[in-house]
């Protein structure tokens, strides 16, 4: 997933943000429907009682967590982005506590902590002064909207069970995912900006659906059902780790001490999360 900041980098440049978010999920659903149309269709039954559950979702897990961290991108910085990214697995763990009465251990709550610290480090550079001078925007508003969807996508993904398998269920998704930002992207391109399409516009969809997509969520979802939502929600912390990584390889960004600091201190975290008191 940490593929994520590629596409919020250099993809928005070039493509409207939820023109972006909708082509991303409506290739998708392209890609996977040929594959589980005939379970899905022998499921008719079990799709009209999952409905409201499934489009809930897709609203939240790919139409606000796809275009609302594209729309920040436009007014805040990558640097806003990631910090208050971080709230995500905090409130993933405090309602998995609330709804779903999931007990966490103090080494969790301990790892979560040592995580935060990590992805701070590597966000300021290890400046104190940095964090202490953060300036937030409007764009501030949108990514906590997306760290708010992304936990409620996380919870509601496990703890709701369904009749389909994990692909079929995760192609209905993404049905319903560009199904809830079409009306969005319409108005986008009537008042905001038209979407060119392009080689490159194809060269973004393209990516945005096959690697954050089809192989980050279906992978997520795995781990989820391993290790429950509250700790694959640590996976988040990996962003920032993964992010500069990708900095340095793709956009030749200087690998310098603090990226080995907050590394060290994210992979820490999540080891002791892992633990079991």
């Amino acid at each position: 997933m940490a593929t994520n900041t590629i596409v919020a980098r250099g993809g928005v440049e070039s493509v409207p943000p939820i023109s972006l978010a909708f082509w991303r999920w409506f290739t998708v659903f392209i890609i996977l429907f040929p594959f589980f149309f005939s379970e899905i269709l022998k499921r008719k039954k079990d799709f009209n009682k999952e409905f409201l559950k499934l489009f809930f979702l897709g609203s939240m897990g790919c139409g606000i967590c796809g275009a609302f961290p594209n729309l920040a991108g436009m007014t805040t910085t990558m640097a806003n982005i990631g910090i208050i990214y971080t709230s995500s697995p905090v409130i993933i763990i405090f309602l998995s506590i609330l709804f779903f009465r999931e007990k966490i251990n103090f080494f969790r709550i301990f790892g979560l902590l040592i995580c935060i610290v990590g992805v701070f480090t590597i966000i300021s550079k290890g400046n104190l002064d940095f964090l202490i001078n953060l300036n937030f925007t409007i764009g501030d508003l949108w990514v906590l909207g997306a760290a708010l969807g992304w936990a409620l996508y996380s919870i509601y993904l496990l703890n709701w069970k369904s009749k389909f398998s994990l692909m079929a269920r995760f192609t209905l998704i993404s049905m319903f995912g560009f199904i809830s930002l079409f009306p969005f992207f319409v108005l986008e391109n009537i008042y905001f900006a038209k979407t060119n399409y392009n080689q490159t516009f194809l060269f973004w969809i393209i990516f945005a659906a096959i690697s954050p997509s089809i192989i980050a969520f279906s992978l997520y979802t795995r781990l989820q059902k391993y290790v429950g939502a509250s700790f694959a929600g640590f996976t988040l912390y990996l962003f920032a780790v993964y992010g500069s990584i990708f900095g340095i390889i793709i956009f030749e960004e200087p690998l310098l001490g603090f990226h080995y600091l907050g590394g060290l201190l994210v992979f820490t975290g999540v080891y002791f999360a892992r633990k079991k008191a």
